[in-house]
């Protein structure tokens, strides 16, 4: 959960909400062994009312709360991870297949179950409550997430299925989707991308059972939570979740780059592990963070009916693991129609080495924007998710690049770099203008600047 778990530690609304003209029919995802049921993306310009929004196939009450865009929307029913032959399937599917052969059941069936079609709409009770974020935390901000209402909105992490997975009887699943957050603007940054879940429980028996001497071993006790350990677990229970997390997502990184990787660990803090870990690798010289992972909070497995078990969950981003694994170096190259691109990627089997060749680098055309900041509040977020609004993905990155605090008035100014480049052809001036030119008025008119255009 290297980029989901740390939007929970740190964690910002658009004004341009969705237009009640969208509507979206889905089929429903029932849970299985392996779930590979995918939401199509059928959009149909009709609602039943004006205040409403139909998406896969029910319906949502605008309110204050809601700021899904259509341009977002579009999105949904994509699903590049279910592609066959997509570089974000390839990364699934080697997760997967290496899961399946890794690790057998008594029975010689996959221990893991694979749910890879899950709905991406959920109630801020499974995105957030379900996980014991606080009421008060700033990942909850609608300048963070995409709601549909104040009791719906677009996943903001496939951690959002955790308690409902639990909760059926499962104790080993990895979920596979799409997530959706409003973020900066840059060439690692979209909206909308695509994370696993991995999580395994553990009984006394399935802990313990190859311990030597292990039969006066418990799993719980009454005792203190500390840097290293939850307040009912023992601290053997704990070091060998840990262990077994940490060797698990070892493996699995060796598997994807190749023997000789070096890894190694962060100590960090997310609301639903602890302890909680950064992974880290090495990959052609550098320090890369690939996932983040931790012993799962015993209070949310309690609430899901494992009272018995205690584990472990990570995390991870499939465009992070393909942009380094295939060197890939922009993430709007993964929702291309290219056949330049998609074409790279069709090989006889998932484990087939893949370096991507660049398509011609276009010329950038760069536009600065400055303004007056509103008096009331103002996100920087805000006019991030107004610009990809309007630009689309003509816009590779955008840049705060001064920040001028009027010294009589203390009125405040923003200028914001805004770097427009196609990634399959060049653009010209006149193109760019006409969109540069949108995005300041609708600035004005939405978010209440005043122009020094």
């Amino acid at each position: 959960m290297a980029m989901l778990w740390k939007f929970m530690r740190v964690a910002k609304y658009s004004k341009t909400a969705l237009s009640p003209k969208v509507k979206v029919r889905g089929i429903p995802t029932h849970l299985r062994h392996s779930s590979s049921k995918s939401i199509p993306s059928d959009f149909a310009a009709s609602t039943p009312c004006s205040n409403t929004v139909e998406l896969l196939g029910k319906a949502y009450a605008q309110d204050d709360y809601s700021n899904v865009t259509e341009k977002i929307l579009s999105k949904v029913g994509k699903n590049l991870h279910n592609k066959k032959h997509h570089p974000l399937w390839l990364i699934k599917e080697q997760i997967k297949d290496h899961f399946y052969k890794q690790y057998v059941g008594r029975r010689g069936n996959p221990l893991f179950s694979v749910y890879d079609g899950l709905s991406p709409v959920v109630t801020v009770q499974q995105n957030f409550d379900s996980l014991l974020i606080p009421q008060n935390h700033a990942s909850r901000s609608k300048e963070d997430n995409y709601y549909l209402n104040r009791g719906h909105m677009l996943r903001a992490h496939t951690s959002a299925h955790q308690w409902d997975l639990i909760h059926s009887g499962l104790d080993a699943f990895l979920a596979v989707g799409d997530v959706y957050r409003r973020d900066t603007i840059d060439n690692t940054h979209y909206p909308v991308f695509h994370q696993m879940e991995g999580v395994r429980l553990f009984s006394y028996h399935e802990l313990f059972s190859n311990v030597k001497d292990g039969e006066g071993l418990q799993l719980f006790e009454q005792g203190h939570r500390t840097a290293h350990k939850q307040e009912c677990h023992t601290m053997e229970a704990v070091r060998l979740v840990e262990f077994n997390l940490k060797q698990v997502l070892t493996k699995l990184m060796t598997h994807i780059f190749g023997d000789g990787l070096q890894v190694r660990w962060v100590d960090c803090y997310f609301p639903f592990t602890h302890p909680s870990f950064e992974m880290e690798i090495n990959f052609q010289g550098e320090w890369m963070e690939v996932l983040g992972c931790g012993v799962m909070e015993q209070q949310l497995v309690n609430s899901a009916g494992a009272q018995d078990k205690i584990g472990w969950a990570f995390g991870l981003g499939l465009e992070r693991l393909a942009m380094i694994l295939y060197d890939i170096p922009d993430i709007r190259l993964f929702w291309s129609e290219d056949e330049r691109f998609l074409k790279q990627f069709i090989v006889p089997h998932i484990w087939q080495k893949v370096k991507f060749q660049p398509l011609s680098k276009y010329p950038p055309l760069i536009n600065d924007m400055s303004f007056w900041l509103p008096s009331e509040t103002y996100s920087k977020n805000d006019f991030y998710e107004l610009a990809r609004t309007i630009g689309g993905d003509l816009i590779e990155k955008v840049v705060l690049v001064d920040e001028f605090t009027h010294p009589k008035t203390k009125k405040v100014s923003h200028c914001y770099r805004i770097i427009y480049r196609h990634p399959e052809k060049t653009l010209t001036q006149d193109e760019v203008h006409r969109i540069h030119q949108a995005i300041e008025e609708s600035a004005v008119r939405e978010l209440g600047v005043e122009g020094r255009f």
